[in-house]
């Protein structure tokens, strides 16, 4: 059963991404947890258009991905798993616990090495947080981010099962945490204890560098109460805070053209290094003001 599950990985792959991400748009319009600032259609079409760009161009680079990779370690005896006598089951769920543990880590590096923030704040820079959020990483850090999955998987030698459930639970949760969704309080505060849920998620979008390097968990909330990276509200409220980096403010910076170039434009601040995500913002800035600049930047275009 498992051969005829893994041969049919990318159809359920696939179908999985685009139910769930059918489902958050529809919750989104049904329960919206914030007013919308910019309009869907001039995010929604760059924001697509990038994953599909980012998904030819990995596809096009890797000629095996995690799946794969995980199968050949088995027939060849590579990684961890493939060389001590564990249950399977124990296999499968150490293997999805580590290797979201080596996601939360790479995260955090991507915030913590200038040159990688660079990549990284391009998905930080969206104006407005919804579930196409979750799909916004430049193809740069997508090539690295594999490069660093498939390292990890040839030193684990994860059960190929363990590996696709990861990555099947891992798309679907980053559109669930990134969803623009009013979860109802007390269900939140229980939910955020075995998944990250959009509030808790949400901070790390915060225009507060304190707050952008927080939160850094996709799937598991664990490892931010464990690691001390946990925040658990925003300065400013859920509905006032505001979201993306200072930078790139203008409408024209959520076009295709300009989030692929952004790593080579301005200074790499709003990291981990940043000095200011280390204070709390003594007067932070205003929704207002926001969007005074960005409507000011709209007209210089």
């Amino acid at each position: 059963m498992f051969d005829a599950i893994l041969a049919a990985e990318p159809t359920i792959r696939l179908v999985a991404f685009l139910g769930v991400l059918a489902a958050m748009a529809l919750w989104e319009v049904a329960a919206p947890r914030r007013r919308r600032e910019i309009p869907r259609v001039v995010r929604w079409t760059n924001n697509l258009a990038l994953v599909v760009l980012d998904t030819a161009i990995l596809r096009l680079t890797f000629p095996i991905l995690a799946v794969g990779l995980a199968v050949l370690a088995e027939e060849r005896g590579w990684g961890l798993f493939n060389n001590v006598d564990v249950p399977v089951w124990v296999a499968v769920v150490v293997s999805m616990l580590l290797l979201d543990l080596a996601i939360y880590l790479q995260h955090v590096m991507f915030h913590a090495v200038p040159g990688l923030w660079r990549l990284h704040r391009m998905h930080h820079a969206d104006l407005d947080f919804d579930a196409t959020t979750g799909l916004r990483f430049h193809p740069v850090e997508i090539l690295i981010s594999m490069g660093i999955k498939l390292a990890v998987v040839a030193a684990l030698g994860p059960p190929a099962i363990a590996v696709l459930l990861f990555e099947v639970i891992l798309n679907a949760t980053a559109l669930f945490n990134h969803a623009n969704i009013n979860l109802p309080r007390p269900v939140d505060r229980i939910l955020r204890w075995i998944v990250v849920t959009p509030d808790m998620h949400r901070v790390h979008h915060s225009i507060d560098p304190r707050e952008t390097n927080s939160n850094f968990g996709f799937n598991l909330p664990w490892w931010d109460r464990l690691l001390g990276t946990y925040v658990a509200q925003p300065v400013q409220g859920h509905t006032e805070m505001v979201i993306g980096i200072e930078q790139f403010r203008t409408s024209r910076d959520l076009w295709l053209d300009r989030m692929l170039i952004q790593p080579l434009r301005g200074p790499a601040s709003g990291g981990v290094l940043d000095a200011r995500s280390h204070e709390v913002r003594s007067s932070p800035i205003s929704s207002k003001q926001i969007q005074l600049g960005k409507d000011q930047g709209d007209q210089r275009q």
